[in-house]
């Protein structure tokens, strides 16, 4: 089977997706989360109204924490905090 185009694919050639979090507020936190038997924060980072952050998952990180108003889009949809 062949595989999309990386224009058109959020993944990159290793499998890990990329996501998009844009803030609609000042302050929003955006925290990874490691993989492993101990689930620790491992990154952070602040977000400011209208800031764009593309992130992607990888060996180190299997989950992200979202804390404040944005909208979070994957290639699974759009999830907007607010709702």
């Amino acid at each position: 089977m062949e595989q999309p185009n990386n224009k058109t694919n959020p993944t990159n050639s290793n499998g890990n997706e990329y996501f998009v979090i844009k803030a609609k507020d000042n302050g929003v936190h955006v925290i990874g989360l490691t993989r492993g038997q101990d689930t620790r924060f491992h990154h952070t980072e602040k977000l400011d109204k209208g800031e764009v952050m593309i992130a992607q998952f990888t060996e180190h990180t299997s989950a992200v924490k979202v804390r404040g108003k944005a909208i979070i889009m994957t290639k699974y949809g759009t999830i907007d905090t607010e709702e």
